[in-house]
């Protein structure tokens, strides 16, 4: 089981940020090659960095299953 995201530090590797969000490192290294995940390297250096909070920023903005546009019929802008 993955551990809840106040025991992971600020500033995560690849494993461990894929850790968080539980997938795969290399299919995180596919996400943030195509720009979808915010990441950070050090100038000059190929290791990546990602910081905790903005991870979990960015997951709480991705769609999903209780999303209200994911459901029949139902838009945000429904009630224009």
């Amino acid at each position: 089981m993955a551990s809840p995201p106040t025991e992971f530090p600020p500033v995560l590797t690849a494993a461990m940020a894929a850790d968080l969000l539980q997938i795969h490192v290399e299919y995180l290294r596919k996400l943030v090659r195509e720009g979808k995940v915010p990441s950070h390297r050090f100038p000059g250096g190929r290791e990546l960095r990602f910081l905790r909070d903005e991870l979990l920023e960015w997951l709480a903005a991705q769609p999903g299953p209780g999303d209200r546009r994911d459901h029949e019929g139902t838009s945000e802008d429904a009630t224009t």
